[in-house]
């Protein structure tokens, strides 16, 4: 399958990405989930349109990451930097990469499909992944650099929103 018969595809009631173009069809994240990343992009939101640094884009937008054959990813939360953003066309999936990825870990999601899908994200350009992990309160911190922290109990914007931090603890029922 390609990113723009992805497009058309229509599961009522389900998340869907492509992996290599393969349909990866998942049950829709529950209550807490929603919760959490709600709460992230409100933090995220006043730091970055205060500042005017950027856009973010909500949780399962589209972004085309790779092609022949094409991914297309949807993760909880992105941030694009604002010289970065005027790439973003109107229809379809965007066909960059975000600088910022935030995941927020279900009940159903496999560390194997997790570990693949920050390696997507790092591959295509991104320059930080947070991957929140709200039954332990923590979160994985991966860079483009190839370096990780996992256990971090503070987000930190690091060079990508120098100045932004947001305990994990504040983003938690």
């Amino acid at each position: 399958m390609t990113a723009e018969e992805l497009v058309h595809v229509s599961w009522p009631n389900k998340v869907t990405e492509l992996v290599r173009g393969q349909l990866v069809v998942r049950e829709p994240p529950g209550a807490q989930h929603g919760s959490i990343a709600s709460r992230l992009t409100y933090y995220l939101g006043d730091f970055v349109y205060r500042r005017r640094l950027g856009v973010l884009y909500a949780q399962d937008t589209g972004f085309h990451i790779e092609s022949n054959p094409d991914t297309v990813r949807a993760p909880d939360v992105a941030f694009l930097a604002r010289e970065r953003a005027g790439a973003m066309q109107d229809r379809g999936y965007a066909r960059i990469a975000p600088d910022l990825v935030a995941e927020i870990l279900s009940s159903g999601d496999r560390p194997a499909e997790v570990r693949a899908k920050v390696a997507d994200w790092l591959a295509a350009g991104v320059k930080l992944v947070w991957v929140i992990d709200p039954r332990d309160g923590v979160a994985a911190v991966h860079r483009a650099a190839g370096t990780a922290t996992v256990g971090a109990t503070t987000l930190d914007g690091e060079d990508v929103l120098p100045g932004f931090t947001c305990a994990v603890s504040d983003l938690l029922l």
